[in-house]
């Protein structure tokens, strides 16, 4: 398997994770304590704060981000879209980028304004492993609170989105 495939593969699990965890918040917001709905929300626009920051730096423009975080997060229907908008620019960039591209190393700033060097292929890494990080920390005020978390795996969604996986080659 390529880098490139299983980024291809990651983003897209990303995003199918990210709906779960929208619909769950959602929920939770109509449903659950004000206070656990905005540490989730928070949590989940901390991710999406860093995922903006990363779409600037692998293409090598300046994020403006100071911190990777709010105090307070932006109303769920205008994360949702934001989120889902980013997911999808992720998927298509990933289609896009040839090997040499991916090894690329760029040169960035933090948000604290120290210096950074990457490669492609190692940010978009760290894009798809941050998310998935904080996706668990949401979860678990959800199953706190609710007994259950969204659906949240990597093997459910290959399961469901490449049915083929379950069968043997016979």
């Amino acid at each position: 398997m390529s880098t490139q495939t299983l980024l291809a593969s990651l983003f897209r699990y990303k995003a199918w994770a990210d709906e779960g965890l929208l619909a769950a918040l959602a929920d939770l917001a109509a449903n659950g304590p004000a206070d656990e709905y905005r540490a989730a929300a928070r949590v989940f626009n901390h991710g999406f704060i860093v995922d903006r920051i990363f779409v600037a730096n692998v293409q090598r423009k300046a994020h403006g981000h100071t911190a990777t975080g709010a105090p307070e997060p932006p109303p769920l229907e205008t994360l949702g879209e934001a989120v889902r908008e980013t997911d999808r620019w992720y998927i298509d960039y990933v289609a896009r980028l040839s090997p040499r591209e991916l090894e690329e190393g760029i040169e960035f700033t933090f948000t604290d304004g120290a210096p950074g060097r990457m490669s492609r292929e190692e940010m978009l890494a760290h894009v798809a492993t941050h998310a998935g990080y904080h996706r668990g920390e949401v979860g678990r005020i959800l199953t706190r609170l609710t007994g259950s978390s969204p659906p949240d795996t990597f093997t459910g969604f290959l399961h469901r989105a490449e049915p083929a996986r379950r069968e043997r080659n016979a």
